[in-house]
């Protein structure tokens, strides 16, 4: 949520002052002779006020802004060093092991999103993808901006483009045709458009929230977030939807992200998500067929490959 800065509170407290100003001065007006005037006459206080807000929003700041003093040098050796000889080391930053991280940068370095036609080039892929992996690893303070920036060396505005560039990303034709083809060597042909899935994990808050504390108590008996994400089965995220409470029931939660929203556009003909039966059950959000009772035992064959494909 965000904070009310003190230029914002400076100005919301003259603004009243000025209104009650201006009422006071009309009420004094009204008692006064109305002919008789003063050439001496001081200029309207509320006339004051008002050009003291003026003068105030020509400011971006009350204060002086000082320069953070910012290095890439603990980036670099995280993405060099790091990297090469200490995987622990660099695990601990980007919660991913340098494979998986290479994986990750082949998978997404032709994307549009990572590529424009402007003089000024984009941060190198790696970097993108490290500031963001080091942002969604942490939680708190550690996840804040301002925290992500100094560590990286880079600025706040650049942090937060490449965070929203990286989750931005989709997969292209040849990543979905081999989750199609993953899932077809995995179940039956006649599932293979079931290429993504969906499940939801719950992201522990630090503390009690302020406001509306309670709703953010899940079944877990934390205080937490209900996060949907959306994924290839390969473990890559293409969609997700943040910001209920951990309280929030995953028929609800699942109105978030673009995909149930613009499925016309996002999924092709016959193409659908595989769920479990917490989520509402549509034609394109299900197992093409309902699932029958598990202790039958002609069943054991269409619940092991279903299981073994969406677990």
């Amino acid at each position: 949520m965000p904070c009310t800065t003190e230029q914002q509170l400076v100005t919301k407290s003259l603004f009243k002052l000025f209104f009650l100003q201006l009422l006071a001065e009309g009420e004094q007006a009204m008692i006064e002779d109305p002919d008789y005037e003063d050439e001496y006459m001081d200029t309207p206080f509320s006339t004051t006020i008002l050009e003291t807000i003026c003068k105030l929003q020509e400011k971006r700041y009350l204060q002086q802004c000082i320069a953070i003093r910012k290095s890439e040098a603990l980036l670099h050796l995280v993405l060099g060093e790091y990297k090469a000889v200490r995987p622990e080391l660099f695990r601990i930053y980007h919660r991913v092991m340098p494979a998986t991280f290479d994986t990750i940068i082949a998978n997404l370095r032709d994307n549009p999103v990572f590529h424009n036609n402007s003089e000024n080039e984009q941060l190198p892929v790696e970097i993108q993808v490290a500031v963001a992996l080091h942002h969604f690893g942490h939680f708190g303070n550690a996840a804040s901006i301002q925290k992500v920036e100094i560590w990286a060396g880079l600025g706040f505005g650049t942090v937060d483009l490449v965070t929203r560039r990286v989750m931005a990303a989709r997969p292209d034709a040849a990543i979905k045709e081999k989750a199609m083809m993953w899932v077809e060597a995995h179940s039956c042909p006649a599932w293979h458009k079931g290429w993504c899935m969906v499940d939801r994990t719950l992201v522990p808050l630090p503390s009690w929230p302020a406001h509306f504390g309670n709703t953010w108590y899940d079944r877990k008996r934390n205080y937490s977030l209900n996060v949907q994400l959306i994924s290839t089965p390969d473990l890559q995220i293409i969609d997700y939807g943040v910001g209920l409470p951990g309280s929030q029931h995953d028929t609800t939660a699942w109105k978030e992200p673009r995909i149930p929203k613009e499925r016309a556009t996002l999924l092709g003909a016959g193409e659908w998500v595989w769920t479990d039966s917490v989520y509402p059950l549509q034609s394109w959000c299900q197992a093409p067929y309902k699932r029958p009772e598990k202790d039958i035992r002609e069943n054991a064959t269409y619940n092991f490959t279903l299981s073994g494909v969406h677990v």
